[in-house]
């Protein structure tokens, strides 16, 4: 069997858990540090409902933070503080029927959702797909406000078959430092992939537009979840590597390489490039937080916040939302604090 089809499996059997709560690769060693519990911190302190899979968070301009996780219909919760977190119901209470043909059964879990706050109204990117096959679609969906049931859905973003060479997953919306949109995406299939957006529309900029790939894996799969930033001259890829999904087996990591172009090349801290499996780790497995991943990064009034899930292991592997500041050195490369 395949590590991708190995993976759909995995990654099906952790959503349904989460999605039930909600209501809850083969490693390697390229230039990696030591996951040891005195390497990295511990999450902050978080309260509440935060049992959660893939989560994006946005401050709303009243400074309400509002956090979006994988689930049927899409959980939202809000939080004040960025601290206590309180469910507050999906974004599409009946679910949202357009997707089903992608994620083979009515109502099925949409993946990945990607908050974002511009010209006057929450941006909602989500991926639906079936596990284990590439045959998957991007959405989008806006709101005034952010709460549920007051999204409305603007369709199709992007796409992909079984004769792509890349699975449409795991968006992310980023706007340079030209005002120009792009979506990252993928891939757990060949990598990260990047396509340009309309400003106007929030959708693709053409049909028949570049896909550019920003980063891949020679010999693996297990490469998915991109969050993109600018901080100090260069564009920062982080991504997530090796199996999310296993609860207490979980492998997933968090890696990060940076570009002066928002379409690459990115490198990692050597130097080695992102496309020819270059990657430094700034967040792995450390005593009983396991797996960490499927992260975003928000560039908050006091610095820039990733957020990401977990396995618990003090708590038969349950999947939790971490909080961690990002700290600059004086390469301006980041690390967890």
């Amino acid at each position: 069997m395949s590590s991708v089809f190995s993976r759909g499996r995995t990654r099906m059997a952790g959503l349904l858990a989460a999605a039930l709560v909600a209501a809850v690769a083969i490693p390697v060693t390229l230039h990696l540090r030591p996951a040891s519990a005195a390497e990295y911190p511990g999450p902050g302190a978080v309260s509440g409902n935060i049992t959660v899979h893939d989560p994006s968070m946005v401050k709303g301009p009243d400074g309400t933070y509002l956090l979006a996780a994988t689930a049927p219909g899409i959980d939202l919760r809000t939080s004040t503080d960025r601290t206590k977190f309180t469910y507050t119901g999906k974004a599409f209470p009946s679910g949202l029927s357009a997707t089903d043909a992608y994620t083979g059964v009515a109502n099925g879990n949409l993946w990945a959702p990607d908050l974002s706050y511009r010209n006057g109204k929450y941006y909602l990117y989500f991926a639906a797909s079936s596990f284990g096959k590439n045959t998957s679609a991007i959405f989008l969906a806006t709101s005034t406000t952010g709460k549920p049931g007051s999204w409305t859905s603007q369709g199709k973003i992007y796409s992909t078959t079984t004769s792509s060479d890349h699975n449409a997953i795991d968006p992310n919306l980023v706007v340079d430092r030209s005002g120009r949109w792009w979506l990252s995406l993928g891939s757990f299939w060949t990598g990260i992939k990047m396509i340009e957006l309309n400003p106007s529309t929030g959708k693709r900029i053409s049909s028949s537009s570049t896909v550019y790939s920003l980063a891949s894996r020679p010999g693996s799969t297990a490469l998915e979840a991109p969050a993109i930033i600018y901080h100090a001259g260069y564009y920062y890829l982080f991504t997530s590597w090796d199996a999310c999904c296993q609860g207490v087996n979980s492998t997933y990591r968090i890696m990060v390489g940076r570009s002066k172009t928002i379409t690459g090349p990115y490198k990692d801290r050597p130097g080695n490039l992102l496309t020819s499996g270059g990657g430094t780790q700034i967040l792995g497995t450390h005593g009983t937080i396991v797996g960490p991943g499927g992260q975003s990064v928000i560039q908050d009034t006091d610095g820039d916040v990733l957020v990401y899930h977990y396995y618990d292991g003090a708590d038969n592997g349950v999947a939790k939302l971490g909080i961690n500041r990002l700290t600059w050195d004086a390469s301006n490369w980041p690390t967890v604090s």
